[in-house]
């Protein structure tokens, strides 16, 4: 038997039978989830679901969100406003101790800025990207069946092997087998070209985590065009995040057009000069478009102002992206 750390034989036996009862009771168990990192919400919406996008229903999952965090004040704001009142603001190192003692499952996306391609190369050692340990402690603390950690595709980089070695090295530890793969948001009809690793770990009472196949080929890719052609003709609007940023086109900075025939380049979150280009108007995308390319829904409303708007969704995981992934965690707990 594969024990977690400092559990004698006959407690890890214990803890197995435990952990087999939690995924084994009436057909109406729903489960618990401890939410980290959690920004304005893309995850926890594609791991609760319920949700539509571009027509097409995304069904409830048995997943309740019972704590979130994350340290942006407006992030959270957003998060409230959607998602309900369970998230915590605040540094997840001085709130770890106010958490639940347990929960079945435990999701985040760590912070990337230290990994990222675009980042300053520090890897897990930097400030930011060295947060993952405050995930490593929750799950330590509260041994949830699964948990899901998400990153950008820079881990998997060959000058972040090291880092990518102690990040599996430290949920391996806590007595987890680790599925480790890349995503392609858009081949799970996210009409958008952007790539994240998902680290999923499930405890040896539970069946290993199978990745959620891709349901289209690049050739079926959503395009920018299916996704947001009918907000051309819609006037700015602040109440539905229909607002675009002025800035001027430079070298430097957002000068990338969309194609209209292709999915989307990757929303980015550094604000405002970032933002693409439209495929056919004489303006950066707006925030709405932008969530859209992210496949946040249009009642999905941000609670902020243009830049704050742009780093909450920049920052987000894809909540359809999401969706798939907890179908996957719930084939699971079946």
């Amino acid at each position: 038997m594969n024990r977690p750390l400092n559990l004698t034989e006959a407690q890890a036996v214990e803890r197995a039978n435990y952990d087999v009862a939690r995924i084994r009771p009436s057909k109406q168990k729903r489960f618990e989830v401890i939410s980290l990192f959690s920004g304005c919400g893309g995850m926890d919406l594609g791991f609760r679901g319920g949700f539509s996008f571009l027509g097409k229903k995304y069904a409830r999952h048995p997943f309740d969100i019972v704590w979130a965090n994350d340290l942006n004040e407006v992030a959270c704001r957003t998060y409230r406003r959607n998602l309900g009142s369970e998230v915590h603001h605040g540094d997840i190192w001085q709130l770890i101790e106010r958490m639940p003692s347990t929960a079945d499952i435990v999701i985040g996306g760590f912070p990337c800025q230290d990994i990222s391609v675009n980042g300053k190369g520090r890897g897990v050692d930097g400030a930011r990207s060295g947060l993952y340990r405050a995930m490593v402690q929750v799950v330590r603390n509260t041994k949830p069946l699964v948990f899901v950690a998400e990153n950008v595709k820079g881990l998997l980089n060959r000058n972040n092997q090291s880092s990518l070695k102690r990040v599996i090295d430290d949920f391996s530890s806590l007595g987890y087998d680790l599925s480790v793969e890349l995503y392609h948001a858009a081949s799970y009809g996210v009409p958008q070209s952007r790539e994240r690793v998902f680290i999923v770990g499930t405890l040896p009472s539970v069946p290993k985590f199978q990745p959620p196949k891709p349901i289209l080929s690049e050739e079926e890719w959503v395009t920018a065009e299916t996704a947001i052609s009918d907000l051309e003709a819609a006037e700015w609007d602040e109440r539905f995040s229909h607002i675009w940023s002025m800035a001027k086109r430079s070298p430097e900075q957002g000068n990338r057009k969309l194609r209209a025939d292709r999915a989307a380049y990757t929303i980015r979150a550094e604000c405002h000069g970032n933002i693409q280009w439209h495929y056919s108007l004489n303006r950066r995308i707006s925030m709405r478009e932008a969530a859209r390319i992210q496949s946040f829904p249009d009642d999905f409303i941000f609670d902020a102002k243009l830049r704050e708007t742009e780093r909450q969704i920049g920052n987000a995981v894809p909540p359809v992206l999401a969706w798939h992934v907890a179908n996957a965690v719930k084939k699971l707990l079946k």
